[in-house]
């Protein structure tokens, strides 16, 4: 049986843009249809990304801990060796995303969005079919926002299935590989592999680049290549992955040698694409920008009154830049005049130890003589020495301009650095000059302090170094 729809704002994908979206028009009082037909409430991020893997790299980062204290002691706590059930572990992790996963649906159902549980194909710009278990449903709508998100990226020659594995299959293993080759020296690679390697696998990474994190600066990944280092990660950096054969990847080295690498697991995280098929993109009209939906600063497509958030519209590819779009669309939908015109979107390597980059970095400003460089190391920072987060090379480094003082950009890198992270982006959004951050007081101890001193050490009066 067919059934026929009609509503005010049509939303396609339940990731963080599309049920941000949903819920602000609920909020504002526009008839939304919300259509879900991918990873659940949540999205890649909630169900096979952002949230789970980090649920398995706390889960991996105790287990270090208790093996430190097993293997000699550790602040002077000794402990027996420990043991992971990968099984239990895992069903933790799915205990905390069917939480959010009820969460979002909860809000969702209190601001009237009304869900429907298909996928959606267009026949036009304001029509889709969308099939579900009890039939097909028709919807047309006033507006549609299209929020389909993104997919990881398969490689022809080592197509996703048994032991190669994309990001997805990692965080739900029933046990710990003993062999992992990462196939991909990204971020998302380099946090699940770290994370193995802490939960005891042993693990190699092949990059094409040469060297890992190529987006950063040598500086703020050189802390994350040395702990790689230290706990025996073998890095093959210059190399191209071939075929998979009999529990051997093949790998091209950089100086054309053919290596054999055993694995358990292949793990391939080469990247993310939109996810522009399946759907009935094609039939909509909408401009292209390469391989992303081309918009505007409102997020408006090239079609009257369909918008398009978060993945499907170009990097960053982030949640909170999604979740930012659909606020904008849905309040642009209800009548506000807004833009989404943001001055930074923060971004973070969950690798060990963390990465943040707010703004231009080094590799943005070089060659300019408009811009000071501040950077101020965790050594010199009693609260990350208490939390043995100072030796690692770690450090907040600041960017702003000669002139006016005005921040330009702020990076990061050491042991719970995401936390700053918001800290980064408010004052850069806020239009900070390096007197603001100077003169606000800093909470003692804390590893924020680093951030003040480093703005006072670019005015040329740092206390603590």
């Amino acid at each position: 049986m067919t059934q026929t729809l009609s509503t005010k704002v049509l939303i396609i994908g339940a990731g963080t843009g599309g049920y941000v979206a949903g819920i602000r028009c609920g909020q504002l009082g526009l008839d939304t249809i919300l259509v879900d037909g991918g990873d659940g409430l949540g999205g890649t991020c909630l169900n096979v990304g952002c949230i789970p893997s980090k649920a398995i790299i706390h889960a991996a980062s105790k287990f270090e801990t208790v093996a430190k204290a097993a293997d000699g002691g550790t602040l002077g706590i000794t402990a027996s060796k420990p043991a992971i059930d990968l099984k239990a572990t895992v069903a933790w992790k799915d205990g905390i995303v069917r939480k959010l996963n009820g969460g979002v649906a909860a809000l969702l159902k209190k601001a009237k969005v009304k869900v429907i549980n298909g996928w959606a194909e267009f026949s036009d710009a304001k029509t889709c079919t969308v099939k579900t278990d009890d039939g097909d449903i028709i919807i047309s709508a006033e507006h549609v926002i299209l929020a389909t998100g993104s997919e990881p990226v398969e490689l022809p020659f080592l197509p996703f299935g048994g032991d190669v594995i994309s990001s997805t299959e990692a965080l739900a293993l029933d046990a710990v590989p003993g062999k992992l080759v990462v196939v991909g020296g990204g971020y998302i690679g380099l946090e699940l592999g770290i994370a193995y390697r802490k939960l005891g696998a042993e693990v190699a990474i092949v990059e094409m680049a040469d060297r890992l994190l190529p987006l950063y600066d040598k500086a703020l990944t050189d802390p994350v290549a040395k702990w790689l280092e230290k706990h025996g990660v073998e890095l093959h950096l210059g190399a191209k992955a071939r075929s998979f054969e009999k529990g051997q990847l093949n790998v091209t080295a950089k100086d054309g040698a053919a290596l054999k690498l055993k694995a358990d697991k292949v793990l391939v995280t080469v990247g993310r694409r939109p996810r522009t098929r399946g759907w009935g993109l094609e039939n909509m009209g909408v401009a292209m920008a390469g391989a992303f939906v081309k918009i505007d600063d409102r997020c408006a497509t090239s079609m009257r009154n369909v918008w398009a958030v978060g993945d499907l519209t170009g990097e960053p590819m982030l949640a909170h830049k999604g979740s930012a779009q659909g606020e904008v669309v849905a309040e642009i939908i209800a009548g506000h005049d807004k833009r989404f015109d943001p001055v930074t979107i923060a971004a973070v390597c969950f690798t060990e130890p963390e990465i943040v980059s707010a703004g231009l970095g080094p590799q943005d400003v070089e060659g300019r003589d408009d811009v000071i460089t501040a950077m101020f190391p965790f050594m010199a920072i009693g609260r990350a020495l208490a939390l043995e987060a100072g030796d690692d090379g770690g450090f907040v480094r600041v960017l702003a301009s000669k002139t006016d003082h005005r921040i330009l950009g702020i990076q990061a890198v050491g042991q719970h650095v995401s936390e700053l992270s918001n800290s980064f982006a408010q004052m850069m959004e806020m239009g900070a000059v390096l007197e603001d951050v100077a003169g606000t007081i800093h909470v003692h101890p804390t590893m924020g302090e680093a951030f003040h001193e480093a703005s006072l050490r670019a005015l040329g009066h740092a206390i603590h170094i």
